[in-house]
């Protein structure tokens, strides 16, 4: 082995125990982070078993679920917090997060009128208007989706979400019209 191969090996083994090094990062921070969230739910599946929560409480757990994909148990938390103080602007991200779970669950209907809410209760509820957009779009109500898609831009215009679900529906939409 003369001077240019060695040099060539140790550099080989070196970028190879970088991407080594790099990829047990992104391991262990996601098992750090998967840890967090189980003890988590643990704590507050025990705390809620016992006695009653609190919204935010309700809320995190169900947010949990959901993260999990978890959405039937998802739907019994959300609800609870909804049960606790339904009307008021701030639980707009309830509804939305149940919305979710109904979209998750593939009961459209039910999602639609989740998000409703939580566009009614916060009128500017983007992240609730895009996903309303999307069950419309799996409900096939093109026009609707658009129309909705088309109130967030309004509101944010450079949400990409809607940008980019607006244009594929305004291209479905001439298409169908010819």
């Amino acid at each position: 082995m003369d001077f240019s191969d060695k040099n060539l090996l140790i550099i080989y083994l070196s970028a190879f125990l970088l991407l080594l090094g790099v990829a047990a990062f992104f391991i262990l921070k996601q098992i750090i982070k998967t840890q967090k969230i189980e003890n988590a739910l643990k704590k507050l599946e025990k705390k809620l078993k016992n006695e009653r929560g609190t919204i935010p409480e309700y809320y995190e757990l169900g947010s949990i679920y959901l993260e999990k994909k978890m959405f039937a148990q998802a739907i019994v938390m959300l609800k609870k917090a909804i049960k606790e103080d339904g009307q008021k602007p701030e639980m707009s991200p309830v509804y939305n997060a149940l919305g979710y779970a109904y979209f998750g669950q593939e009961q459209y209907d039910m999602a639609i009128r989740q998000y409703k809410e939580a566009i009614k209760l916060e009128p500017e509820y983007v992240m609730a208007m895009n996903n309303l957009g999307h069950a419309y779009e799996q409900k096939k109500l093109t026009s609707q989706a658009l129309e909705i898609y088309e109130q967030a831009l309004a509101l944010e215009p450079k949400n990409e979400t809607a940008q980019r679900r607006s244009e594929s529906l305004r291209r479905r939409l001439v298409v169908s019209s010819k």
